[in-house]
């Protein structure tokens, strides 16, 4: 009796990490898909890394 009950221990932990797993992998995949929404949309995210000077062109 007691292999069955490590058996089902041991299968109840191995179902709950598998899951952890999917809801971490669902998660990682929605904020790469909410991040790629605004790409080419003229109101979309706009990014940081670029230096607010270079935007402007130097004067003689």
């Amino acid at each position: 009796m007691y292999d069955y009950e490590l058996y089902r221990s041991t299968s109840a932990e191995l179902i709950r990490r598998a899951d952890a797993e999917r809801e971490v992998r669902r998660a990682r995949l929605a904020r790469r898909a909410a991040r790629r929404t605004g790409r080419g949309d003229p109101e979309g995210r706009v990014s940081a890394s670029r230096s607010r000077l270079a935007d402007f062109v130097r004067a003689a």
